[in-house]
């Protein structure tokens, strides 16, 4: 999955929060009961979304080597530089140069790269490839609804 490097940019905390409503404490995936039809207040979506302001960017993705962890071509995923990177993360990966999403597995005792896309196999990276896990991705967006 490649990226455009110049849809990363720093997420700045505004003077001004922009205050979304919260309806009731969460959303029914079954069958609703009407006694949720309220208003229980409003957040800052950047009080959810970012933990470390000066280390926090959002990069659009442009693939789908992560997809089976629910990351599409399209998104924007959150990424945290601050944050270190263990087994099971997906992470912005430079790979010679070159901006990826990538998840981290452990293998035979040892982190590594790879896709999360069952159908592209395993990621290989030669021992010359210059390799550096550049932040961690904490929140994928996904638009569901095209709006004209």
């Amino acid at each position: 999955m490649e990226m455009v490097a110049a849809s990363a940019r720093l997420l700045q905390h505004s003077a001004e929060p922009v205050l979304v409503p919260v309806m009731g404490a969460k959303v029914c995936a079954g069958f609703p009961s009407p006694a949720d039809d309220y208003i229980e207040g409003a957040i800052d979506l950047s009080q959810i979304l970012i933990i470390n302001p000066i280390s926090t960017f959002i990069w659009k993705v442009d693939g789908w080597s992560v997809k089976d962890s629910g990351i599409n071509d399209g998104d924007y995923v959150v990424v945290d530089r601050s944050v270190t990177a263990k087994a099971g993360d997906v992470v912005v990966a430079i790979i010679d140069g070159q901006a990826s999403l990538k998840c981290i597995r452990k293998r035979l005792g040892r982190l590594i790269l790879d896709f999360d896309n069952k159908d592209m196999g395993h990621l290989e990276i030669s021992e010359a490839s210059e390799v550096i896990v550049w932040g961690v991705v904490l929140w994928s967006l996904t638009q569901h609804r095209k709006l004209a």
